[in-house]
């Protein structure tokens, strides 16, 4: 079966091809006029200066946690454990490399046309997203073949590939944890004293937290996501692998090697899907539909991915598992995989609904007439209603992947296997998400930077519906995340329960009469809103020195608030400020996921029971508060758009101002805390997989 591992590599290998060829297509368009890329170079300058720091103060963490997996688990985990922090870290830095080069770009072709804007920001962002999972099944597959023919000992090799999974969870969490504190703590900055106080038009040069906030798009929306899903891919293929090998009693089995094969087909049908994304340039630019191009290109690539998939469950025949029992057909295989994809559609279709120009965004906006508190409510109960479809959605998900694994049959390990196979499905698609998803940072700088640069209005008259798209897209990419992290995190719960099932050589249950599982269940509910509320406060502080030092300049710097000829911003301090408070505020909350697990594992009297109640709380709270978080806030972000369409009295009008105040609160809701919730209950769920060894 060696094949299927070389086929995996090669689809890979194919991936990050296409990505450098795309990335130089975009670098070589017309970057503008020397103010375009003077602002350009200030916000790529500071980008790196930000991931130069934070990769720092990782590096220090993971090098003690290196040192404690060799002298643990031995070599091979702690280099499985250092390619996934290392490969997690490149996803997101040529991330942040591609959209810092695309946006200034952008801007220059939105002088020509839409659809020229259009093809320059789609084509950097599916540079990231193809590259993220290209690396991603590298990685996986790669480590894999080497680690077996270091070892072929089955359980050095799982202990090989949790440590895989676990490095390029903590360099996720501190990827969405330190650039979302960036990005809302520059942005909430720059917008209570630019746009409330001083009543300044977006993205004005006057403003000296706007080069921050530029700078943030990219450290958070786009590096941050790029570490975030590459994380989600390895771990979700790590985690079906590993309960291949479980339930199928082989490292070899076709049940292992299947994910990696998924992966590869869906690599080659997303590159596909991405020519598919153009705009037509007969339809006159009113007329055109930019996110229904997005759309086009996804939904080729899901097409072509399951007509893949049907033959690699022809290719892969899984037959019974270890002990006999209920064997899966090719067509169960197939369904399983079309049910991944499916689940992809309508997390994709409802997250719009609750966030595009909808009737839920009207409804906010509408409340922002009579004022600031009445928005507030609305966008709190708009967030709550928001995790009702998903969570049913993703309920009849993981019903329908266990029955058509034959759980309903009495085969609860295959009934497993098939969660895993839906959740690998509708994470192959990884590439076009993040491609969509790294969209929306590139258009959003490049309007920035034709509002400082002092491009003609009909630039900005085709940035910013670009820009508008970018939310929406921007918001449906974290709800596929969130799904697709809770989903993976049961995997890597079952595997668990497995895990320890296997060592002891009993069943493992969580009854909830048990004392010690109902203290995990409460301990594990704990986790997402202490670690929420730490990502809340870091923002909040970090904004209030931003508002400190914004208002210095404009008292302090004579005739920069009238924009008098030759005054300028210092916007370097604010860069730097801002830096330096995100690197800070970052540890704490990062660290929380692998601290708190290993106390309640080595605490006296709870051990392999509470940690299991710990997992499941942490997911089940986790799912509900990421979602609430993220369509939330993005929510309250376009409510304040649709008003400053023209609705409800426009741009300063009292319903205006009631918005950005529902926006500022929503920012670190749906950029820092809500999304950086996706790795945390995966990496409390792969440090506890490290344990198993130690608690039994």
């Amino acid at each position: 079966m060696d094949w299927v591992i070389y086929a995996a590599l090669i689809c890979g290998a194919l991936g990050v091809a296409y990505s450098l060829i795309t990335a130089g297509w975009v670098f070589k368009q017309d970057a503008g006029n020397a103010r375009m890329q003077e602002i350009s170079g200030y916000v790529a300058e500071g980008a790196m200066a930000y991931l130069t720091r934070q990769y720092k103060v990782v590096l220090i963490i993971a090098i003690i946690l290196f040192i404690v997996l060799w002298a643990t688990l031995g070599p091979i985990p702690a280099i499985g454990f250092a390619i996934g922090l290392l490969g997690s870290g490149l996803a997101g830095f040529i991330g942040m490399k591609v959209s810092t080069g695309a946006n200034v770009r952008v801007a220059a072709a939105a002088g020509k046309s839409l659809p020229d804007a259009m093809d320059v920001a789609f084509r950097g962002g599916s540079v990231t997203g193809i590259v993220v999972t290209g690396l991603a099944l590298l990685g996986v597959a790669g480590f894999f073949w080497l680690a077996r023919s270091y070892d072929p000992d089955p359980h050095k090799i799982f202990s090989a590939l949790v440590g895989l999974g676990f490095g390029s969870s903590l360099m996720s969490v501190f990827a969405r944890v330190g650039g979302g504190i960036y990005t809302k703590a520059a942005d909430v900055g720059a917008d209570l004293v630019g746009k409330v106080e001083a009543d300044l038009p977006e993205d004005d040069p006057r403003n000296a937290g706007v080069i921050a906030d530029n700078v943030g798009d990219n450290v958070g929306d786009c590096a941050g996501m790029a570490a975030d899903l590459y994380e989600t891919y390895t771990v979700t293929l790590v985690a079906a692998m590993l309960l291949g090998n479980t339930v199928y009693g082989g490292i070899g089995t076709t049940a292992f090697l299947m994910p990696l094969l998924i992966g590869g087909a869906a690599i080659i049908a997303s590159i596909i899907g991405t020519f598919f994304v153009r705009l037509s340039r007969s339809v006159p630019e009113k007329d055109l539909y930019i996110m229904g191009s997005l759309y086009k290109g996804l939904a080729v690539a899901g097409i072509l991915a399951a007509i893949a998939f049907y033959f690699v469950a022809g290719w892969l025949p899984l037959g019974a598992p270890k002990g006999g029992g209920y064997a899966i057909p090719a067509s169960g295989v197939f369904y399983m995989a079309i049910l991944g994809l499916v689940l992809t559609g309508l997390i994709v279709v409802i997250t719009e609904w609750f966030t595009g120009m909808y009737a839920p965004v009207k409804f906010v906006a509408n409340a922002s007439v009579t004022g600031h508190g009445t928005n507030i409510i609305a966008g709190l109960a708009i967030s709550m209603i928001s995790t009702v479809a998903p969570v049913l959605v993703l309920a009849a998900a993981i019903m329908a992947g266990y029955g058509i694994g034959g759980g309903f049959a009495g085969s609860t390990g295959t009934g497993l296997y098939g969660i895993a196979i839906t959740v690998v499905s509708m994470l192959s698609m990884t590439g076009m998400v993040v491609a969509i998803d790294s969209y929306g940072p590139i258009t959003d700088n490049a309007g920035g930077i034709a509002e400082m640069a002092e491009l003609p209005e009909e630039v900005r008259n085709r940035t910013d519906p670009l820009d508008a798209v970018g939310n929406t897209t921007k918001a449906v990419t974290k709800g596929y995340a969130i799904g697709s992290a809770a989903l993976a995190a049961l995997v890597l719960f079952a595997e668990y329960t497995r895990a320890i099932e296997e060592l002891t050589g009993k069943a493992q249950s969580f009854d909830l009469s048990n004392p010690k599982i109902l203290v995990g269940l409460l301990i594990g509910g704990i986790i997402p809103y202490f670690f929420a509320a730490l990502c809340m406060l870091a923002v909040g502080k970090a904004a209030g020195a931003i508002v400190e030092e914004v208002r210095r300049q404009f008292r302090e710097i004579k005739g920069l608030k009238e924009g008098l000829p030759g005054v300028k911003a210092e916007h370097g301090k604010c860069v730097d400020l801002v830096t330096a408070a995100a690197q800070r505020e970052m540890v704490l909350p990062s660290l929380l996921p692998v601290v708190i697990p290993l106390i309640i594992a080595f605490i006296p009297g709870l051990g392999k029971d509470a940690l299991g109640g710990m997992l499941i709380g942490s997911i089940v709270v986790g799912l509900f508060l990421a979602i609430a978080m993220t369509t939330g806030g993005a929510t309250w972000d376009n409510a304040k758009k649709y008003i400053e369409d023209g609705h409800h009295g426009g741009k300063g009008s009292e319903a205006h101002k009631a918005a950005v105040t529902g926006d500022t609160v929503g920012d670190p809701y749906k950029d820092t805390a809500g999304p950086a919730l996706n790795p945390v209950i995966k990496v409390v769920n792969m440090v506890a997989l490290l344990l198993v060894p130690y608690i039994i």
